[in-house]
């Protein structure tokens, strides 16, 4: 725990665990303010989390998220009404700690000289020099000047950005490009499915932001507060100003797991889990080993989610170990699916039907889990089959693993990149935007009908960098997305059904049918994920190099 003192009195630091307090405790600290949204990071503890842990420890914890945009007033009112009312010594934490200091850097510009709160702030690490310019320019942040300038910026060092990133620069080595992220840790989000399974470490899925970044790429470690397309700027967490010629948006998606009434105070305990949080996939496996009798729930929302198969990959791998250890017999597993389909791709449902019956799997389609009851084992679904009033039912569990609800970031969402639906708006087949000619995006974040999978990303990264170079050059686009993405379902341990379509369902096998059907589970495609899946993500897809994933070009001239 990095902890910076900003008064003898006030402390603020990057992200706090709930093992934290007891440190926390010992240096005196009475109450917490918790400045960052849940859901921001996959390796986050929630606020509650935190103040359970807090409230055990005779600390108060207070929430007062800053959760997109610039820091408003009533942000800065609210932080400074904790300050008053809150006993002290006094902690501020947030995802970098920046947020907290601008927080009290705005609040005590109210009644302290300007060289005292930015003098108190570089002590403790912090430059707020971007809230005297703030003041300066009557609370709005000015975007005519920024503090740093680049060729082209990449918002987002998930797979996307740091492998548009490496294949932009691979073709323009001469450019300045810069990622703006202030995670420390990159995951391999894939593996999470198989760390749940019992088959991946944990570890193996995570390495330093640091060195994944493409050399000869400035990393920009800080949050995007709100973007300023008409002025070419990006405005960072604490008022800081970077410009760009071109910009690349791709910071991935939100998972909202506020949006379930109950699950943030449940998640981790009470048999609940889920493969989509990094700290929680091995929770799953611990579950599935240990449950010898009752009912599983396996919950999926409403789309667009980040791999559509994973839910039921999450199902068939624990069926699998109930199956192996003679226990099967008496589990109830039920999927319940806000949707109406198994999957959307028909082609590969006989497949998984034959896997639904072998693990004799309940389907409750149209089944939306909105609550859950941890200590009570009990989750409250939504049912609205078509034509037919919504009706709501409440079911038992032993064990439940959730797919979360998902959006766009919230500083995506209100920003003027975004559709109707908080989506960055792009075209599909050459991923710009479809207002602003020199903006682009790829992944989760974007508007594009396709599968949200990093294999969507691989195939994307080159795209984008090729119409990019393009542009540079003064020529129109090169090069079409053609909607490909990848699922790899893994139906047992050592067997999936590979999963590859593109745009409306069409097949886009990578493999000839006689190496390796799609269609049917197969030992070969389980190698593929589990051998040789990774370090294609590792030492290639982030490196730039382009196995499998060469630009197609483009058939029909773009604007």
């Amino acid at each position: 725990m990095d902890l910076k003192q900003l008064t003898p009195r006030i402390t603020v630091s990057p992200q706090i665990t709930p093992a934290d307090i007891a440190a926390l405790k010992a240096r005196g600290v009475r109450s917490i303010i918790c400045n960052r949204p849940d859901g921001e990071g996959a390796d986050q503890p929630t606020f509650d989390e935190i103040e359970a842990a807090a409230k055990e420890a005779g600390i108060e914890a207070r929430y007062v998220p800053i959760k997109a945009g610039m820091v408003t007033d009533a942000d800065v009112d609210a932080f400074g009404a904790a300050l008053e009312e809150l006993p002290h010594p006094l902690h501020a934490y947030c995802r970098s700690g920046t947020r907290s200091v601008t927080l009290w850097s705005f609040h005590q510009a109210r009644t302290r000289p300007m060289p005292e709160i930015l003098a108190a702030a570089k002590a403790a690490g912090y430059d707020m020099n971007g809230v005297a310019r703030r003041i300066a320019n009557g609370g709005k942040t000015p975007t005519d000047t920024g503090d740093a300038s680049f060729d082209v910026v990449i918002v987002g060092g998930g797979a996307g950005g740091i492998s548009v990133a490496a294949s932009l620069h691979a073709r323009k080595p001469g450019l300045s490009i810069a990622i703006i992220d202030p995670a420390d840790i990159h995951y391999y989000q894939p593996g999470w499915t198989m760390v749940g399974g019992g088959i991946f470490d944990a570890a193996t899925t995570a390495r330093t932001m640091g060195s994944l970044i493409p050399r000869g790429v400035k990393w920009i470690k800080a949050a995007v507060a709100a973007f300023e397309p008409a002025n070419n700027a990006v405005i960072l967490d604490g008022c800081r100003v970077v410009k760009y010629t071109r910009l690349v948006v791709c910071p991935g998606l939100k998972l909202d797991w506020a949006a379930v009434e109950g699950l943030e105070e449940t998640l981790g305990r009470n048999g609940v889990t889920s493969n989509y949080r990094y700290d929680l996939a091995p929770y799953t496996w611990q579950q599935v080993q240990g449950l010898n009798r009752g009912r599983a729930l396996f919950t999926q929302p409403p789309m667009p989610i980040k791999c559509a198969g994973a839910p039921q990959k999450a199902m068939y791998l624990s069926g699998d170990a109930w199956y192996r250890r003679g226990v099967l017999k008496d589990i109830d597993i039920q999927f319940m699916n806000a949707g109406g389909v198994l999957f959307g791709v028909k082609d590969y449902v006989p497949a998984l039907m034959e896997y639904i019956a072998k693990y004799d799997v309940t389907l409750n389609f149209f089944n939306n889990l909105t609550a859950v009851d941890g200590p009570a084992k009990t989750a409250t679904f939504k049912v609205s089959k078509p034509d037919t009033e919504p009706t709501e039912v409440k079911v038992e569990f032993d064990m439940m693993h959730v797919c979360p609800p998902q959006t766009a970031p919230d500083f995506i969402r209100v920003s003027p990149l975004a559709d109707a639906a908080g989506w960055v708006d792009v075209d599909q087949a050459t991923l710009r935007h479809k207002s602003y000619d020199n903006i682009w995006s790829l992944g989760d974040v974007m508007n594009a009908p396709n599968a949200k999978t990093a294999a969507a990303a691989r195939k994307q990264a080159p795209t984008v960098a090729e119409n990019i170079a393009a542009d540079i050059d003064g020529h129109s686009a090169v090069a079409q997305y053609d909607g490909y993405g990848s699922c790899p379902l893994t139906v047992e341990r050592g067997k999936i059904v590979l999963a590859e379509f593109g745009y409306g369902g069409v097949l886009k096998p990578s493999f000839p049918t006689f190496l390796l059907d799609g269609t049917k589970p197969t030992r070969a495609a389980w190698f593929l994920k589990e051998r040789m899946l990774p370090p294609i993500y590792w030492k290639a897809m982030l490196r730039g190099k382009e196995w499998l994933a060469r630009p197609e070009k483009l058939e029909v001239a773009s604007r």
